[in-house]
């Protein structure tokens, strides 16, 4: 008999990656999400390319999984995709520490993030 097929979590002209345990703070990283939120995404590559934060390469790796999720599994037009959401959450925090002056103990503090990247196809205007 089998399971029955899951339903979809994102609408029909839309196609969604997840990244999770991106070593940067949510801050950080959220900065970066910014930049693409809402552009076409090749112009969003491009910006992730040529941007000087660390993150970025990161960033893009998870918008090229999402474009490759709405080619290959959705059937989606590659060349009319935007980025539709770029969200970020927390994750994990590694709490490390130093001794420190006197007998105390400097806190030091790694936090992880994660990334999710929804992709629209938009109809183009004539």
């Amino acid at each position: 008999m089998g399971k029955a097929k899951n339903p979809r979590r994102v609408a029909e002209n839309e196609a969604m990656a997840k990244t999770r345990m991106l070593r940067t703070s949510p801050q950080k990283l959220n900065l970066v999400a910014g930049m693409i939120r809402g552009k076409k995404v090749e112009k969003a590559l491009t910006d992730l390319t040529f941007s000087n934060k660390r993150i970025a390469a990161d960033v893009k790796k998870c918008l090229q999984s999402a474009i490759a999720n709405a080619e290959n599994n959705h059937n989606l037009d590659v060349d009319s995709l935007i980025v539709a959401e770029a969200y970020v959450g927390k994750n994990l925090t590694m709490k490390r520490g130093r001794p420190r002056a006197r007998g105390r103990f400097g806190k030091i503090i790694k936090p992880f993030s994660e990334l999710t990247i929804k992709v629209r196809q938009v109809e183009e205007q004539a």
